[in-house]
């Protein structure tokens, strides 16, 4: 490969970035109703929150994309392959980050809820001082990994023409006839990115931990 095929390769890795932490972000966000609404005591609203993320969770995020772009953009609204892209992995995110969030949760000793009222603290103050700390530092390695996979995902925005990496590694293998070499540098460079995130999530779990340590 020239050097000028890693630069055709590399015009791809803005978008998958983007792609990923916007879709994390997204997801990171709207998981927290979602959660809410998971863990309420209204029946109905219960209900509706568990199977819309068991719908979301057990559809593939492929097929998603085809839903929103093909199905949703091409018959009612126009909508970019990015933007589609975006809200199909964003909602895939929510719904896995939800039960990354409640999973935490649940992992919080009742004790600490009996605690934090017998010293007349508010729900408020409860969840943000006491119970959020404590349930961010078991989420977090869950959210990295699933951030990793989130980054690995994205390959599939290729298919409804994201120009990201897995996308500009394709379109070069069919000019060069080097498929071999193209995908080890795509599937390189993927891994270069998980790097940062996997150590990031090391660093922050140990500041969270001397954190509530202390």
């Amino acid at each position: 490969m020239s050097q000028a095929d890693i630069f055709v390769i590399l015009r791809g890795l803005p978008w998958t970035v983007a792609l990923t932490l916007g879709a994390f972000l997204i997801g990171s966000i709207v998981a927290v109703p979602l959660l809410a609404a998971r863990e309420s005591q209204f029946l109905p609203l219960r209900l509706f929150a568990m199977s819309l993320i068991q719908v979301v969770r057990g559809i593939p995020p492929l097929l998603w994309l085809f839903i929103i772009f093909f199905g949703l953009g091409m018959s009612y609204f126009p909508i970019s392959p990015f933007v589609a892209a975006l809200t199909g992995l964003g909602l895939i995110a929510a719904a896995n980050m939800a039960e990354i969030y409640r999973g935490a949760l649940k992992s919080i000793h009742h004790g600490q809820w009996e605690a934090a009222n017998a010293l007349d603290l508010g729900r408020l103050s409860t969840v943000a001082f006491i119970i959020a700390p404590q349930a961010l530092r078991v989420a977090l390695p869950s959210a990295a990994s699933y951030l990793i996979g989130l980054m690995k995902e994205t390959a599939v925005a290729s298919t409804i023409g994201v120009a990201e990496l897995a996308f500009q590694g394709n379109r070069l293998s069919q000019l060069t006839f080097q498929g071999l070499e193209v995908f080890a540098v795509v599937g390189l460079l993927y891994v270069v990115l998980s790097l940062p995130v996997a150590w990031l999530s090391r660093s922050a779990d140990a500041y969270l931990r001397s954190k509530v340590a202390a």
